[in-house]
This record gives C-alpha cells, structure tokens and sequence, in this order.
C-alpha cells in the first residue's frame, strides 16, 4: 500500500490527472514487485537506464544497465522465493506534465526481515504512458560495480 504526499506547489502545478496517472503507474509496478515479475517491471522502463548509488566507502557510482542487465540483477535481488511486501510514502515533483521525480520511503518485508529505505526515481511520460527512466537509491555501489 502506498500513499502519496503533494507537495507544495513548484512552476509547474500538477493536475489531479497528473497525480492519479503517477499513482495508477506506481500502484502497477508495486503489484508486479510483489509478484517478482521481473520482466513486467522492466516493461515499465526506458533503457538504457541510468543508475545513481554510493557504496560503502561513501562513494558516490553511476551507471546504466540495459534491460538484460535490469532483468538479471532485479531477479537476483528479488527472486531468492520469499513472500515480499512494502509500505511507501511517495511524494512526486512534477518539473513538467512528462517529467516527475519521485521521493519514496518505504518498508521492505522479505522473509520476514523488514528494511527501511529512501529513494527516488525519474520518470518521463512519452506518448500518454510513465515510463522509469533513472533509479537512484543509496548503498548499492558495491552490488553494481561487479
């Protein structure tokens, strides 16, 4: 279950419409994480996909992963067969009607191991549909620089 908090108003100031279609797409992609469709998820994106985490040393990484990329490390990440549920807060930031950036704190539950994270993506919207563009989401690095 996800809530979403509106911000104050920026240049551009959403519509209802802007806010339910974020909304409906989030609530899509939420369904498809908990079901670990991997594949769905990436159906949802544009690639190359760009990357932005920090690893343990504190640095910061950059990167992009294509769909066969997206595909096999989301399925290591998500796919070891344990029941995964979530919590989040979202709070978009419309720059335009087509580009969003999407603050998330939410709660992880996966084996009954529960995780608090924060993290943000960029999402564009091209020919009436959102699409994830850029994940950002600290403490990753290390995973993604193998």
């Amino acid at each position: 279950m996800a809530e979403f908090v509106v911000p104050e108003a920026g240049p551009y100031a959403a519509t209802e419409e802007d806010l339910r279609g974020l909304e409906e797409w989030f609530a899509r992609y939420d369904t498809l994480s908990a079901e670990v469709d991997v594949e769905g998820m990436a159906d949802m994106a544009v690639f190359p996909l760009n990357l932005v985490s920090d690893d343990s040393k504190g640095d910061g990484w950059t990167g992009q992963w294509s769909r066969a990329e997206f595909v096999r490390t989301m399925g290591e990440v998500m796919g070891g067969g344990e029941e995964v549920s979530f919590e989040s807060t979202r709070t978009p930031h419309f720059l335009s009607a087509s580009l969003a950036v999407v603050f998330t704190d939410a709660v992880f539950t996966v084996g009954g191991q529960s995780q608090a994270v924060r993290y943000a993506d960029v999402l564009v919207k091209r020919d009436g549909a959102w699409a994830f563009q850029t994940m950002i989401q600290g403490g990753w690095g290390d995973l993604l620089r193998r």
